[in-house]
């Protein structure tokens, strides 16, 4: 079953080439993100035009693809800050990337995390 679940998000920002496929995409992550495909994140590849939109992600037993091609209209991608090299997406902002909603305009409201508490 493809689950999002927990995972982390990462946008690689290049334009792609969607006839990649498995094993062309590990390569991506492995030879220019630095990381290994099989930890269970999820890689976000887009190609030039923003019509279509992969995610690539490892399951026990084996690797998920999921594809979206758009009939009409192109995916707001947010190809992130190349200096800082910051390409990571919450699900939040996964969701709204593949459903069209414009992040620029989107605003987040505060909300309780976990991780924000201190011991004393």
């Amino acid at each position: 079953m493809f689950t999002l679940g927990a995972a982390r998000y990462f946008m690689y920002r290049e334009p792609t080439d969607m006839r990649k496929s498995f094993d062309g995409l590990c390569g991506l992550v492995e030879g220019r993100l630095r990381q290994n495909p099989m930890s269970g994140d999820v890689y976000i590849f887009v190609n030039k035009p923003r019509n279509r939109l992969k995610l690539l992600k490892w399951e026990p037993g084996g690797f998920v693809l999921f594809y979206k091609r758009l009939e009409k209209g192109t995916f707001e991608v947010p190809w992130g800050d190349k200096a800082s090299g910051n390409n990571t997406l919450d699900f939040g902002e996964l969701a709204m990337l593949i459903t069209g909603i414009s992040m620029r305009n989107a605003k987040k409201r505060r909300r309780f995390l976990q991780q924000n508490i201190v011991d004393k």
